[in-house]
């Protein structure tokens, strides 16, 4: 092969690569940042619970969201179809998965939450508890002893 040749081959696989695309921006935000969307949790959490997407699409995989209960809050027993990769962002938030001791979240601490395990949680700080999670599969959440449809 000519090096002409090589070296057109290297420019389009270098072209090709995922790394190459500028088509998607880098993103950044706060809890707090006006431009986030909050909107409802599942209706078998209390009100006062809300979730903002941050990004990806959340009925597809690999999508990350903020989710924010008030001071004081409990998030009744559920599970999740994805497994969830978590850091508490603000308050403390007591989490407690089935057959497991419960975990004291404290902001910046990261948390591993497996697929289909029922597990509450307690938002016992002064402070609104606001937790990044990052899912495997599309965002949901059932009621323990609920079934997905």
């Amino acid at each position: 092969m000519s090096k002409l040749l090589q070296l057109f081959s290297l420019i389009l696989l270098v072209l090709a690569s995922p790394f190459a695309s500028a088509a998607e921006p880098a993103i950044a935000f706060g809890f707090k940042d006006p431009r986030l969307a909050w909107g409802p949790c599942p209706e078998f959490i209390p009100k006062g619970c809300e979730i903002a997407v941050l990004h990806g699409d959340p009925t597809k995989p690999n999508a990350d969201i903020f989710f924010k209960v008030p001071a004081n809050f409990t998030i009744p027993d559920h599970w999740h179809t994805s497994a969830e990769r978590m850091v508490l962002v603000s308050g403390e938030l007591h989490v407690t998965y089935e057959g497991q001791a419960t975990t004291v979240l404290k902001p910046g601490m990261y948390a591993y939450g497996p697929a289909r395990v029922a597990h509450k949680a307690v938002c016992r700080s002064a402070v609104e508890c606001v937790l990044f999670i990052a899912f495997e599969a599309a965002v949901d959440a059932v009621a323990a002893g609920g079934r997905k449809e």
